[in-house]
């Protein structure tokens, strides 16, 4: 049986606004944090949609610059991804984005799915304060938290109303439809893939590895990439300042 702090998030879900219900979230499982990611083409990469300030916003954006972590696996496998303490995590399994995470003070990881049947949508990620265990009650709450997010995300539980007068005709859609924030990241791919004349995933694969070799933020350089600021080549230096130079 869930909580009653879970059931009231759960019966304000599509009448309150993302980030509103990850805020709510983390406070009821007593988490350091809640996100939402939304699963994009063929899976190797997971957008960012809602997420609390903080270290969850952090964690978000290393696993999506870095392209491995729990979520990714969550989603690849179609099941949660639970590791309430990333020290007891074996070596090699995310190289990179372990010592990373505790880094920026992320100390458990769990993921749950969202999805039915063969739909594949993304992944909730609670994240656990340090030395506590998961408890059954905080886990059914989480579970029925992925389900319910699956459900709205899918629009099978639309609202009744909408929050406030000003909520625009896109974040509504945003909300029923699952909306990305970072087409930035696609169209950056899609000229880095132009550039060197590769598919589209080793051209991911290449602004990733740019961003996390100048530790950079993955959308920052996409950015740049866009404004032709930056141009990918396949030279062994590397990416360059573009200056005016056509993508």
């Amino acid at each position: 049986m869930i909580s009653d702090g879970m059931a009231e998030v759960l019966r304000s879900l599509g009448r309150s606004r993302g980030d509103e219900v990850m805020r709510a979230s983390a406070r009821v499982l007593a988490a350091d944090g809640a996100a939402v990611a939304l699963m994009v083409g063929n899976g190797h990469l997971a957008e960012p949609l809602w997420w609390t300030a903080g270290a969850s916003a952090r964690f978000e954006e290393l696993q999506y610059t870095l392209g491995e972590g729990p979520g990714l696996d969550a989603i690849r496998i179609r099941t949660h991804v639970l590791e309430p303490d990333l020290e007891a995590v074996r070596p090699g399994r995310w190289p990179v984005l372990v010592p990373a995470a505790r880094k920026a003070g992320v100390h458990g990881v769990c993921c749950y799915f969202l999805g039915v049947g063969g739909i594949r949508l993304g992944v909730l990620t609670v994240l656990n304060p340090q030395a506590r265990k998961v408890t059954e009650r905080q886990h059914e709450d989480a579970l029925a938290l992925a389900a319910g997010l699956t459900a709205a995300l899918l629009g099978e539980n639309p609202p009744e109303t909408w929050p406030g007068e000003g909520e625009t005709a896109r974040e509504r859609t945003m909300w029923a439809s699952g909306g990305l924030y970072r087409p930035v990241v696609h169209q950056a791919t899609g000229m880095i893939s132009v550039q060197l004349d590769v598919p589209l995933a080793e051209a991911l694969v290449r602004l990733r590895a740019h961003a996390y070799s100048t530790g950079r933020p993955l959308g920052e350089v996409a950015r740049d990439v866009v404004a032709r600021r930056l141009r990918f080549s396949n030279d062994v230096k590397g990416p360059y300042p573009a200056d005016g130079a056509k993508g």
